[in-house]
Parts: structure tokens; sequence; C-alpha cells
């Protein structure tokens, strides 16, 4: 079974999706599926350095105050799911291209799961600034990239246009928002949904799988 799921990892719900969804695979351990994170961007105009955080949330909210009052949710919410929410600390608002780019990269290794987890752990539980190189840097080394391979990647801008060409891709599709899941291409499903709902979701993905003809033999 293939599952795409689309992300940003400047989103926190994506962080409570993530869990809910590690939890619901971790209730179908017999599942074999091939799980990819996809490119999403919801600051793509952002300047690569990104902008200070209080000037972000004036201009998308109105203000912190604005701001305090919708988190707030948000915070209990990441407590269910063990995630310590401190959006305080947060001082600048990144361009997130590039630690999409650091996800791929895991991705290659078989680590964007937990490429994933670092990046949002980082960014909203220890206010690190994940558009910065040395961040990621930091990162890749967590993950068990050698220092000099990973800079070399991430100070090459080679693969910046497949992150944005991907984030296209996924507005074509008809994404708004995110997380959204995608199973076997065909049946999709947004937001931090329940273990619960994404359970059936696989089930119903997984006996799609079952019910397809065997493919035939040329010999």
């Amino acid at each position: 079974m293939r599952i795409d799921i689309v992300f940003d990892t400047v989103c926190p719900w994506c962080f409570v999706g993530k869990r809910r969804f590690d939890r619901a695979l971790a209730m179908r351990p017999d599942l074999r599926a091939e799980v990819r994170y996809r490119s999403f961007l919801l600051n793509p105009d952002l300047p690569p350095q990104g902008v200070d955080r209080r000037e972000y949330l004036e201009r998308k909210f109105g203000g912190v105050h604005q701001y305090d009052r919708i988190a707030e949710a948000l915070i209990i919410t990441g407590r269910s799911e063990g995630i310590d929410f401190n959006l305080n600390k947060i001082k600048r608002t990144p361009n997130s291209a590039n630690s999409h780019r650091l996800v791929r990269m895991a991705h290659a290794r078989g680590r964007s799961s937990q490429a994933v987890d670092l990046l949002f752990k980082a960014y909203f539980e220890q206010g690190l600034d994940i558009g910065d190189l040395d961040t990621l840097l930091d990162l890749a080394e967590e993950l068990g990239f050698e220092y000099h391979d990973a800079r070399e990647h991430l100070a090459d801008d080679t693969d910046l246009n497949a992150v944005y060409t991907e984030n296209a891709r996924m507005h074509r599709l008809g994404i708004t928002g995110v997380p959204c899941y995608i199973f076997n291409d065909n049946r999709a499903i947004a937001g931090a949904q329940e273990p619960e709902i994404l359970t059936r979701m696989l089930d119903m993905a997984a006996a799609q799988e079952s019910e397809r003809p065997p493919m035939q033999s040329n010999g």
C-alpha cells in the first residue's frame, strides 16, 4: 500500500497529525505500507531567510494576542499527543523549503519519518529556526548524515525546484489544507484525524488492494 502524506514542516496540525498517523499505523502491524512525505508550502512567498515571528503573526492573524487565542486549542490537543508546543520560543517564521529538502534527503535513506519528527520538535518545542542552514545541518547529523555531505547538499539549490514543483502539484490536485493523507492515489482525507478514522482508511485501502486482480505474466 502506498500512502502519501502531504504536509508542511511549519504546520502545527501536521505535527499532531503525524503523531496520530503513527499510532494508527502501529495499530495495523501486519500492514505493509510505503509512506512518502510530500511537500506543501503554507508560506511559499516568504524570503529565504524567513521573517520575524511577531511581524508574521501581525500580518496573518492581526497580532500575537489574537494568535494566542487560536493557539490555545492547539496546545491542549498537543498535550494529549505528547507534544509540548512552546510557540513563544519561536522567534522567526522560516521559509520551509530547505527543511523539506532535508526530508527528501532522509527519504533516500529510509529515514524521512525520523526527519519529520526532528523538524517538528526542533521548531515547535525548541523554537529553532528550521530555515537556517546551520540548524538543518545539526539535524542532519542527528539523522546520521556526515556533516560535509549534508552541507554540500543543502548549500546547493539543486533540488530546491523539486520542492516547489511538488508543492504546485499538490495544489493542482486540489489540496488546500494539510495534513492530507492519500491512499493508493485514489482515497484521500484531510485534517489531523483521530487514529480510529485513519485505521478505517487504512482498512479500506487494504481491502481495495486485495481486490485487485493479480498481474498477468508475459511469460
